[in-house]
């Protein structure tokens, strides 16, 4: 009885990176384009986490969902991960310390001079903000080197005639608050 080797098992081809354009180039673009600044922060229970984020977008209406985007490799994304709940935290035109604090890489960003609290339910939440979404987390899905992050609003509270603050080309922006109806 003669012995041959069993045959190989099929290599799969392995599929060439798909087409795109450079990630310089894709942040030049992307530095063209305003975006919203606001701190995301969440508690998975192992103390309070949040970064500063310019990916928020409203998804549905109904049910109300957001989402918005965040790095694999950061150090908040492990409590992202585990986290039921998060909060969006809109920073207003006055609260450019605030977004520099929270995408600072290597410190308490909780810590004085911070202002926070915890709401009912558990979750961090920063003192003056212009309002802020609380989340219930329901996705994550895989994005390349990110993960989009789809959430329920479940409350909220707004500081009407705050102007928000704004990124654009590398920098914070602000625009004036609208006016408020005489009869508010």
């Amino acid at each position: 009885m003669s012995s041959y080797p069993a045959p190989a098992a099929p290599v799969a081809p392995v599929a060439p990176a798909a087409p795109g354009i450079a990630p310089d180039r894709f942040k030049q673009a992307f530095r063209r384009h305003p975006a919203g600044v606001v701190v995301l922060t969440a508690d998975a229970g192992h103390g309070p986490i949040g970064f500063t984020a310019t990916s928020l977008s409203s998804l549905s209406l109904d049910p109300p969902l957001v989402s918005f985007g965040i790095g694999t490799t950061t150090s908040s994304w492990p409590h992202i991960e585990r986290a039921r709940t998060a909060v969006v935290n809109f920073l207003g035109a006055e609260q450019r310390g605030l977004a520099t604090t929270f995408a600072t890489s290597g410190i308490d960003r909780f810590a004085a001079p911070t202002r926070w609290r915890r709401l009912p339910e558990g979750e961090p939440v920063l003192d003056g903000v212009a309002g802020w979404l609380r989340l219930e987390i329901e996705q994550l899905v895989p994005a390349g080197d990110h993960r989009v992050v789809i959430a329920r609003v479940v409350d909220a509270r707004l500081d009407e005639g705050r102007g928000p603050l704004l990124f654009h080309d590398g920098t914070y922006h602000t625009l004036r608050a609208p006016a408020l109806p005489a009869d508010h």
